[in-house]
């Protein structure tokens, strides 16, 4: 009969438990994105409508769901790249916290949106949800005072600054309305879930 003893664990160890919820969280999302665009496609389009519509009560509706619209599957692949790739920086913390930081993004900067975009215009895509990951990357390091979590958010200025900074210009067919505050939220959220906030809690 053979027996077994718990392991000694030494140093930091990698909870690769809570790595895999937060990227099956990310894929989900992703996923659920991608099935829109096919059923969007499929309908000619009959999904855009559930976008924001600014200053609308029937336009909040879209607040939740805008970013899993997208005008095309160019738009969308657009988008996904920059989604997953800083998605799966924040999903290392776990599904928790790519959930809230997920949700205040898409609540706050979609509200914003909806507050402020010119009337009579439909915002979708979740552009504004990948403002809201960066600026959360950017600014969680300085809010938490964490050495490695601020070399993160100087790597997503190097890589997505110019991108950033030219998404906030006005553009026509472009919402930098929805830029702008997701990336506010975006802020937001890094300091609601500040270390030092969490322990408090």
């Amino acid at each position: 009969m053979s027996s077994q003893t718990p392991a000694k664990r030494t140093g930091r160890s990698v909870d690769t438990g809570k790595i895999g919820g937060g990227l099956k969280l990310l894929v989900a999302l992703v996923g659920l994105m991608w099935l829109s665009e096919v059923i969007d496609t499929a309908t000619h389009g009959s999904l855009d409508q559930y976008g924001i519509i600014s200053r609308e009560p029937r336009g909040l509706i879209g607040i939740l769901t805008a970013p899993f619209l997208h005008l095309g599957f160019g738009h969308l692949i657009s988008n996904t790249l920059p989604l997953v790739t800083l998605g799966a920086l924040i999903a290392v913390s776990g599904a928790a916290r790519l959930f809230q930081v997920t949700a205040i993004v898409v609540v706050i900067g979609g509200f914003g949106t909806w507050l402020v975009s010119p009337p009579n215009t439909i915002t979708i895509g979740a552009s504004g949800l990948v403002f809201g990951y960066a600026a959360y990357l950017i600014m969680r390091g300085l809010f938490n005072r964490r050495l490695g979590q601020v070399l993160v958010g100087v790597l997503v200025v190097m890589v997505w600054g110019s991108a950033l900074l030219g998404g906030l210009l006005p553009q026509d067919g472009i919402s930098w309305q929805g830029h702008l505050f997701g990336g506010i939220a975006g802020i937001l959220s890094a300091w609601v879930l500040a270390d030092d906030k969490q322990k408090t809690r």
